[in-house]
């Protein structure tokens, strides 16, 4: 639906008036580390005084803008005994990054959706928050992406950490331009089809929806310039039928179950069939191997990350264990045992974005050094079952 004239007010090319029903909604497309965009959201909410505010943000990321105190309520053993670990190390580079880019103009990351939300505060003006859970989008995008487009996702995210390009307002207004916003979003589709779909397509889908369903006849909605073609776009559309669809994490495929479990399988399979072919002393001195072949890489691993020496022991016994079965990895059980020994301090939390940035800090701040710890060890029982599985099925057709 194109934009309908607005004789109310003047105001730049980042409001988009759209018509719907009986509502009227100004659209502004802000750029979440820009000075401008907070003036902007300021001066319409201010003016206008809607009826409802909608902002670009979820339960959990509205708590971590408002709430000072975020990091004390964070329990890390909760965290990894649900397999989040991964997801909230995802989370924490892509803040970074936006932390980064908004420290060179003295904006925080989001400070314009915080501003919106404080604005309507002073008018008592209800807020909406209509963007989709950042848990489900972030775990929506890594199970739709490939083994190795991940690996190339995670690369480019953190050599983003270590980039000293400068950017200024002036960059920042081009870049919220149209032709080049458009330009940037197809590089993104061609690169990274799969992200590009979950965190770009579905939540313009999300936030449209949730949009149509706020109460009020004249709403302002924030949200993130990247976003505001493809609402308008979804205005023209019904896609309530999606949200079921987009708000649901895949489940994983029976072929990855049915691969996850063949590999322990074969192992214990072939170590049984040496037993009863070769004898027991043989059998014996494989599974010797597989412990050690297991053990000793992840054990490393956690060394590497300077990791408690309770939890490079726990490694070291893990390993084997976990590497027979798909249900809990190494990278997990070394990362509780090391946040039972070396919990991270607050400090940490609150310093975690700008320690990213320096390739010491992750090895200085707890936090960090507990996502080293998970990687490392991971790696290396990765490692270690490749190794201890290969030798184990040369033994067993020799």
């Amino acid at each position: 639906m194109p934009d309908q004239a607005f004789p109310a007010a003047d105001y730049s090319s980042d409001v988009h008036t759209i018509s719907f029903e009986d509502k009227t909604i100004l659209l502004i497309g802000t750029a979440h580390i820009s000075q401008e965009s907070v003036d902007l959201v300021e001066k319409v909410i201010s003016q206008e005084q809607p009826d409802c505010v909608c902002l670009e943000l979820d339960e959990k990321r509205y708590k971590a803008l408002t709430q000072k105190k975020k990091w004390q309520s964070l329990d890390l053993k909760q965290i990894i005994k649900k397999k989040q670990l991964s997801t909230l190390m995802i989370n924490l580079l892509m803040a970074s990054y936006q932390k980064k880019l908004g420290g060179q103009l003295g904006v925080q990351p989001g400070a314009e959706l915080l501003h919106a939300a404080n604005t309507a505060d002073k008018s008592n003006i209800p807020i909406e928050l209509i963007d989709r859970d950042v848990r489900i989008t972030l775990r929506r995008a890594w199970k739709s992406t490939s083994f190795f487009k991940k690996g190339y996702l995670l690369a480019t995210i953190f050599a983003s950490l270590f980039d000293s390009t400068e950017i200024s307002e002036e960059k920042l207004t081009e870049m919220k331009q149209q032709d080049v916003l458009s330009e940037l979003m197809d590089e993104m589709g061609e690169t990274l089809p799969d992200v590009k779909r979950v965190l770009i397509d579905e939540r313009d889908i999300y936030l449209c929806e949730k949009i149509k369903r706020t109460s009020g006849k004249r709403l302002v909605a924030v949200v993130g310039a990247g976003h505001v073609e493809g609402i308008k776009k979804t205005f023209t559309q019904d896609c309530s039928s999606e949200l079921e669809r987009i708000t649901t994490i895949p489940p994983i495929s029976g072929v990855w179950k049915a691969i996850g479990w063949s590999i322990p399988l074969l192992i214990v399979g072939s170590l049984i069939t040496i037993g009863v072919q070769k004898g027991a002393a043989v059998a014996g001195a494989n599974l010797l191997y597989w412990v050690l072949a297991n053990g000793i890489p992840c054990a490393i691993g956690g060394i590497l990350a300077f990791a408690n020496p309770f939890t490079v022991i726990g490694a070291f016994v893990a390993a084997p264990i976990t590497s027979l079965t798909p249900v809990i990895g190494a990278g997990y059980v070394a990362a509780f045992i090391q946040v039972m020994y070396t919990p991270p301090v607050v400090k940490e939390f609150e310093t975690v974005g700008d320690d990213m940035g320096k390739l010491t800090g992750w090895w200085k701040n707890k936090l960090l050094r507990l996502f080293l710890v998970f990687l490392f060890t991971g790696l290396g029982s990765s490692v270690g079952t490749y190794v201890g599985g290969y030798e184990i099925i040369k033994n067993l057709i020799s």
